[in-house]
């Protein structure tokens, strides 16, 4: 073998590597868990520390995301969503997979338990064994709420990267995990009616399948108005300011608005739409955390 394909052979191993990680749904789950370091105390946090709690919180999210891989191959290989994956393709056998999500984890695992505290590696032990086996391999198949109960270990960085810098659990925490917990359900279900069909062809008991898609679509209503409720707690007990206020508010409004259209529009596209809007807003919304932060408002009282 030439020196120029065995190159080409070891980008394109790499890339597969890299996908089974899922680096941009980890990207956004590590952001969520950095604004939470950094709201867990009023100045900026230790450097070490926080670049420890990141690549731990990092690679054991990345650890989870391949063994949700492995677990779905079978179904993966039947969509045409995941059809192209790894594992699926055989380009990565369930083995190596396994192997490398295992040592992703204990490497994970070691530099949390070494370098942050014991409590912030068990916690984010935990969150992987939510993710990656009672909702991957069992509340996945086993109910139209899975992603309401599961989406308990998505919503999990947060508080995570909070007890990193703390070592202990604050109700402030929490919020910010509610956050997460009631944003999940739109997101994901909005994609669910956008590959309905390849979820009723692998018998995946998703609501739009379970319930249909018009089901669906008012729920989503239903959960982003709770969102909106939920996303003004931080500003109620006075963690947060006026421009987490404001923008928060102009978040939701604009979430509500693509859940409407989703509802009273039968065009698929509105569902990507609005699923592709969830996660800018999820992004932005913990941003405007940040900044509400480090550069906070007196609040707004009404009379």
């Amino acid at each position: 073998m030439s020196a120029a394909i065995k190159s080409k052979t070891i980008l394109a191993s790499s890339r597969d590597y890299l996908e089974l990680t899922k680096p941009k749904v980890v990207a956004l789950l590590v952001l969520t868990a950095w604004v939470g370091m950094m709201l867990a105390q009023p100045g900026l946090p230790d450097l070490v520390v926080l670049f420890a709690a990141t690549m731990g919180i990092g690679l054991l999210s990345a650890a989870a995301a391949a063994v949700n891989h492995v677990v779905d191959q079978r179904i993966d290989a039947q969509m045409a969503r995941t059809y192209s994956r790894p594992v699926a393709k055989g380009r990565i056998s369930p083995l190596q997979a396994a192997s490398f999500a295992l040592a992703l984890a204990v490497t994970g695992f070691v530099i949390l338990f070494a370098f942050v505290n014991a409590l912030t590696a068990w916690l984010t032990l935990a969150s992987l064994f939510g993710y990656a086996v009672v909702y991957t391999m069992f509340l996945k198949r086993a109910t139209p709420q899975n992603i309401v109960i599961g989406g308990l270990a998505g919503a999990m960085p947060p508080l995570l990267g909070w007890t990193a810098m703390t070592g202990d659990i604050h109700g402030h925490a929490l919020l910010l995990v509610m956050i997460i917990f009631t944003w999940t359900p739109p997101h994901f279900w909005a994609l669910a009616i956008h590959r309905r069909d390849d979820y009723a062809k692998v018998n995946m008991p998703m609501l739009p399948v379970t319930h249909g898609i018009e089901f669906t679509k008012s729920v989503i209503c239903l959960y982003t108005m709770l969102l909106f409720l939920v996303c003004l707690m931080p500003y109620l007990v006075g963690m947060t300011g006026a421009i987490y206020l404001l923008g928060s508010a102009l978040l939701n409004l604009r979430f509500m608005q693509y859940a409407w259209k989703l509802k009273l529009q039968s065009d698929n596209s509105s569902a990507m739409a609005t699923f592709k809007f969830s996660i800018v807003h999820l992004m932005v919304l913990f941003l405007l955390l940040l900044v509400d932060h480090y550069f906070k408002v007196a609040p707004i009282y009404v009379s």
